[in-house]
């Protein structure tokens, strides 16, 4: 390829267009006759998804094969960045070896709520450890010539109406809370791409979105790279490329080509934003062409990898009399359908074709342990089975120790779709109180990207949270449970006592037009510990097979030191952390106390290791909505460290001059200080807002261009309503077997904009419109408009395309919107 800025002065406007929106599912457009080739996109937070085939952008159609390492939510648990970036580099190698340029990942959404339904692919609900396990990822993979798309940017915290639901936050919240962690990314790992998220921001649609885009991501951090949409995400094109948004995902055709060129044409849109916009695409081709040879890839190391990860992700929460871990020749008996087919991902757009699976039945016997017997328990789609119980009763009292596989069903946790409850199926937990009444001995291994609430926790001796641990996450936690390896693993995410605990209760997900961020920065930890509510086990929380102590404590503005000592008689790991809160009083609403600063430290039993662990600016700064930048407060801060955030043995005072003299709240926010913050009243939020709240209801009129499909049952078009009635028919069908329908689910969380951005330029938006007079009771007029702009579509499509072929030089057919790859 030529340079950029005379690439982009050769180029025509169409061309230029052109290059701003995909050529089919997966691919971007060439320009033979400049030698700009296409690049290839693949999702792969935790493996890669290059679909063979039939394209789609949900995990439904075939991939090849590839290693599915644990999950984000998984590989969180670690707190390692080291394993973060092996992790990263082999999933490089793996892309690169696929031919895959631009993997689309990591994901590192805050998890607002454990409710979450794609909580599975996101790391923590704390920006600093989320931003920092990202920032290796991204490291890694781009050390092997492949780029990362570090995604949802930004506030992307429900799959219910995901592309439709605007995020009403305040901008201390937002960048503190929300923008933190890809700030991280950003500044210390240099992504080549991000990725824009689906739903709007205080009234703007991400990728649409100049504060977020221009005055943030490229002006504050110096972001350098290619903004492209989530599959589906576009909106209004012209404003994309006014406000930074590079990539169009998947191919609209030619429709947004057209707008954009008409737009240029018209002054509407500067040619000099379109310019910047096409060189950040020809410069992120440039970077991730410049390698020549595809990577090699030796599978069996990278199952390894992927079972060491496992084991070093594995939380050790229970551990009765020391049960665990188990002496060589226990006899085992594995219980629950689990320990036969293992849950190890979640589903959606992020589902690895593993090159292999293990389980715990299977490979039980390459360990020291006897297998006495299996039985399958329960039935994984919740039914009652009082034989399946019988039986495994039976095989408990047979053996030294029984070993029950629980966890999450796949219905539970998948993209489109948010969790319910916090509760484990009933049948298992039925289950594991009559194993446990029949022999005692019993550890129970979950199976789930997130928490669950544990009334039955007594009920388990030892209890080891494995989360989602990849094609190897069987050998993983057996490595754990023989002692092969010591539990390292700590909590990445609080485990509320219930629902009714969490920050967000009755507020998540929002099924109005709004999701109101009203809980402001007391999310997660933040809020228990501030409030003092009792949970389950603890942000940052784990068991060892040994025991730590903290001594010798030096803090100051810039740096702490301690020692960590090993006080136990085996080797292990533990993760230091150390959390900063203000003392006294605050100008600004703050969290008793935050997480800056950890390091994962390993030590042979009565080693001792001095620890230093580096402060910076981000450890004291608040946002300041009155300067519209990062302040300092002056004052004392206590900065304590320990185990997690309930245990902090080690604390320290330093004074702090800051930029901004300490004082007084502002007595409107007086209410988050002193109030239940899961029922902020309207005048509370809207002080923190700054502003008075967007309406939050959906209207009453007619369906519009950016309305979720699911509303068709309040169409006015009877035909509409029955359209409904089927869709939703078969989506609580699929949610009855179990297995998410993600087809529906994308359809019902989608805008009907969708029909055009998503049909590879069968549909244009003229057509959607068309059908939505048809929608709204016009049915012969709706259905007459709706033909003759499908005729006029595929008019306008032939014309632009054949024109763009034309001046493009290209010779094939793949640039005709629909492409090999049809949607």
């Amino acid at each position: 390829m030529k340079d950029t800025a005379q690439l982009v002065a050769e180029l025509s406007v169409l061309e230029k267009a052109a290059l701003l929106s995909g050529e089919n599912t997966w691919e971007t457009r060439t320009i033979d006759r400049l030698s700009v080739p296409s690049i290839w996109m693949a999702d792969g937070p935790h493996g890669i998804r290059r679909q063979v085939g039939s394209a789609d952008h949900l995990g439904i159609n075939g991939s090849e094969l590839a290693t599915c390492f644990p999950t984000s939510a998984t590989i969180a648990n670690t707190w390692d960045e080291d394993l973060a970036a092996e992790i990263g580099s082999a999933l490089g190698r793996e892309a690169s070896s696929q031919g895959v340029n631009v993997l689309l990942g990591p994901g590192l959404n805050i998890k607002r709520s454990p409710l979450g339904g794609r909580n599975f692919e996101y790391f923590s609900e704390d920006p600093v450890l989320s931003g920092r396990l990202a920032a290796a990822y991204v490291r890694g993979i781009q050390s092997e010539g492949v780029a990362t798309t570090p995604k949802h940017f930004a506030v992307n915290s429900q799959e219910l109406r995901r592309m439709v639901t605007d995020s009403v936050i305040d901008e201390r919240t937002l960048r503190e809370i929300y923008l933190t962690a890809f700030e991280i990314v950003v500044r210390e790992a240099n992504p080549w791409a991000i990725m824009t998220s689906y739903n709007l921001i205080n009234g703007t649609y991400a990728h649409e979105n100049a504060h977020l885009l221009r005055d943030i991501l490229r002006d504050e951090w110096g972001f350098d790279g290619a903004v492209i949409t989530d599959w589906g995400g576009g909106n209004d094109a012209v404003d994309g490329v006014r406000s930074g948004g590079t990539l169009e995902m998947p191919s609209p055709g030619f429709d947004s080509v057209r707008r954009i060129v008409a737009a240029v044409e018209s002054g509407e849109l500067d040619e000099a934003d379109l310019d910047a916009r096409v060189a950040e695409l020809l410069n992120l081709v440039a970077r991730v062409t410049a390698r020549a040879v595809r990577a090699s890839v030796d599978q069996e190391a990278h199952h390894a990898l992927a079972r060491r990860a496992a084991a070093e992700s594995a939380v050790l929460l229970r551990n009765e009399d020391a049960l665990l871990p188990l002496a060589s020749g226990t006899r085992v008996a594995l219980i629950g359908d689990f320990a036969e087919t293992p849950r190890y991902q979640g589903s959606g757009s992020s589902s690895v074709n593993p090159t292999r699976v293990t389980s715990l039945v299977e490979a039980i016997g390459a360990t020291d342990l006897d297998l006495a017997d299996f039985a399958s328990g329960y039935r994984r789609d919740g039914a009652a089975d009082a034989q399946l119980v019988t039986e495994a009763v039976a095989a408990a009292e047979r053996a030294d120790v029984a070993v029950l596989a629980l966890g999450l069903p796949e219905i539970a946790e998948s993209e489109g779709l948010d969790r319910s409850s916090l509760s484990l199926p009933d049948v298992q937990v039925r289950l594991l109180r009559a194993v446990a009444a029949a022999n005692p001995r019993t550890v129970v291994v979950l199976s789930g990207g997130g928490p669950v609430a544990m009334p039955w926790l007594r009920d388990a001796q030892a209890l080891v949270h494995g989360y989602l641990g990849g094609q190897a996450g069987a050998e993983g936690i057996l490595d754990v449970l023989t002692g092969a390896v010591s539990p390292g693993g700590r909590l990445a995410e609080t485990l509320p006592i219930a629902l009714g605990d969490t920050p967000t209760v009755g507020r998540f997900p929002s099924t109005n037009r709004t999701a109101e961020y009203r809980e402001g920065p007391f999310i997660g930890y933040r809020y228990y510990d501030t409030r003092g509510i009792e949970v389950t086990f603890p942000f940052g929380f784990g068991l060892s097979y040994t025991s730590f102590a903290y001594s010798d404590l030096s803090a100051s503005e810039e740096r702490v030191t301690f020692t960590v000592t090993n006080t136990g008689g085996a080797a292990g790991s533990d993760v230091a952390q150390v959390y900063v809160g203000k003392s006294g009083s605050s100008r600004v609403l703050r969290p008793s106390r935050e997480l800056k600063g950890f390091v994962k430290v390993s030590l042979e039993a009565g080693e001792s290791r001095e620890v230093t662990i580096e402060l910076g600016d981000r450890a004291f700064r608040f946002f300041d909505v009155d300067s519209d930048a990062w302040q300092t407060e002056a004052g004392d801060y206590e900065i304590a460290v320990g185990s997690n955030v309930a245990d902090l043995p080690l604390a320290a005072t330093v004074e702090i001059d800051g930029t901004v003299p300490s004082g007084a709240v502002d007595p409107e926010l007086e209410w988050y200080r002193t109030g239940d913050i899961r029922n902020v009243p309207d005048d509370a939020f809207e002080a923190l807002l700054g502003r008075r709240a967007p309406e939050a209801a959906w209207g009453s009129g007619p369906l519009g261009y950016n309305d979720p499909i699911d509303r068709l049952d309040v169409a006015r078009s009877p035909l509409a309503r029955l359209a409904f009635r089927i869709i939703d028919k078969r989506r609580r069908a699929a949610e009855a077997k179990g297995e998410p329908d993600l087809n529906i689910l994308f359809l019902f969380n989608g805008p009907f904009r969708v029909i055009s951005k998503m049909s590879g330029g069968l549909a244009t938006q003229r057509l959607t419109e068309a059908l939505l007079t048809l929608v709204n009771g016009q049915t012969f007029r709706g259905l007459g408009r709706v033909i003759a702009a499908f005729l006029r579509g595929r008019r306008a499509e032939k014309r632009t395309g054949d024109a763009f072929r034309a001046a493009a030089g290209n010779s094939s057919n793949r640039a005709d919107g629909a492409g090999k790859e049809d949607d």
